[in-house]
């Protein structure tokens, strides 16, 4: 369901993006991959290129294709640079990406965004996320940052509780619905990736520690890329506008705690 199709993959140079290239590249697709660093091993074709700017995600699209079947947003900061260079990529500059994109989209298409478990807090913080992702463009993020009093340490989760909330207001709104392009978004736990490093520092041991031992094992790449590949498939084409926790459990977890059930 994915042969012949043309994919572009943020983030290809590592861990979730290197391996849903991998493998897309393997189920018959042509790859577009994009980082600022260059991938180890081959990706298809290959763009160096940096989403934490407007102008960077102008020249990025400028330089793509007319006729693109999916976007699987993968690349972002773990939020050890701060809050601000976080959400730049992690969110705004993801948005602008798929908004840019958009025309070159074909009618049918899908948009697949990588979240995280982190993200869980969206509900009891969704004043501030849904004020944050009202914000149209390419804001300036510092000030953006300053005015919701986002702590740096709280850039990473605020990242992905915004791209939740987008992901779930995206699959309606018009740019995308008038031609059934489907945004849906992957939520994984834990993942042995390198990031996960500094996952660990900006979170905390105890933190990740304990959500791999409520599932037994921290996850893989090749746990999430499957995932990834089959939104971006026909056989999902009437999955749109949702989360899918890859996570081995863990949110179904939380929510047996917080919910008391």
């Amino acid at each position: 369901m994915l042969f012949g199709k043309t994919i572009l993959i943020t983030g290809v140079a590592s861990g979730i993006g290197a391996r849903t290239a991998e493998l897309a590249g393997q189920l018959g697709a042509d790859v577009i991959g994009v980082d600022v660093r260059e991938p180890a091993g081959p990706v298809g074709s290959f763009v160096k290129a940096d989403i934490s700017s407007k102008a960077g995600v102008d020249d990025l699209v400028a330089s793509l294709p007319q006729r693109i079947d999916a976007l699987c947003n993968v690349a972002g900061l773990s939020g050890n640079t701060g809050a601000a260079s976080t959400l730049a990529v992690n969110f705004f500059g993801l948005r602008a990406l798929s908004e840019g994109l958009a025309p070159k989209l074909r009618e049918g298409g899908a948009i697949v965004n990588v979240a995280s478990i982190a993200g869980y807090g969206w509900r009891a913080n969704l004043n501030r996320a849904a004020s944050m992702v009202g914000i149209e463009g390419f804001p300036d993020i510092a000030k953006v940052v300053a005015d919701h009093a986002v702590k740096n340490e709280e850039g990473y989760p605020v990242s992905k509780e915004l791209l939740l909330l987008w992901t779930f207001r995206a699959a309606h709104q018009d740019l995308f619905k008038n031609r059934g392009i489907r945004v849906n978004a992957v939520s994984p736990g834990p993942v042995e990736t390198p990031i996960l490093k500094q996952f660990r520092t900006v979170l905390g041991d105890a933190r990740v520690d304990s959500d791999i031992a409520r599932v037994g094992r921290a996850g893989t790449s090749g746990d999430i890329a499957p995932v990834v590949l089959f939104l971006c498939s026909d056989g999902a084409r009437w999955v749109n506008g949702a989360n899918v926790p890859v996570d081995g459990g863990l949110e179904a977890s939380i929510n047996a705690e917080v919910l008391g059930f």
